[in-house]
């Protein structure tokens, strides 16, 4: 790339970032460090309270500033370099999940009797429900 088309691109990157509270960058070239998409300067444009989730930490990272496995703050904004982040996200995605069906199943349940009941009438349960005694009870979903 030309000098003028990097110097565009970071003009452009400065001002998105500005307006973010929460930037993630993933640029990795294989077999090269990854390159840097975010300056210090930027990040000093950024608002406090803002978080860059740098994804190539491990490659030498696209956020200056950023650390392996390490958070830092620089000018009131967060820098998270943690590593092997794709082996982090399945354990907090399976907490999430699991714990959906656990407010999902508790909420087909009589607290004092420990049994199944389900209030039909529940808007939650009305939105999830295809059937009951046969009729479709969604037809939208029912149309799937």
């Amino acid at each position: 790339m030309s000098k003028d088309y990097k110097d565009r691109q970071a003009a452009k990157i400065k001002e998105v970032i500005g307006k973010s509270d929460v930037v993630i960058t993933t640029a990795l070239i294989p077999g090269k460090p990854a390159p840097r998409l975010i300056t210090t300067d930027m990040v000093k444009g950024m608002k406090p309270g803002s978080v860059i989730v740098d994804l190539a930490v491990e490659s030498g990272g696209n956020c200056e500033g950023s650390v392996v496995g390490e958070v830092v703050e620089k000018d009131g904004v967060k820098i998270l370099g943690y590593a092997n982040m794709p082996g982090r996200i399945p354990t907090d995605a399976s907490a999430v999940y699991a714990r959906n069906l656990l407010n999902l199943l508790t909420l087909c349940m009589d607290k004092d009797s420990k049994t199944l009941k389900i209030n039909w009438d529940d808007e939650i349960i009305q939105a999830i429900a295809l059937t009951h005694e046969g009729k479709t009870r969604n037809e939208k979903k029912g149309a799937l």
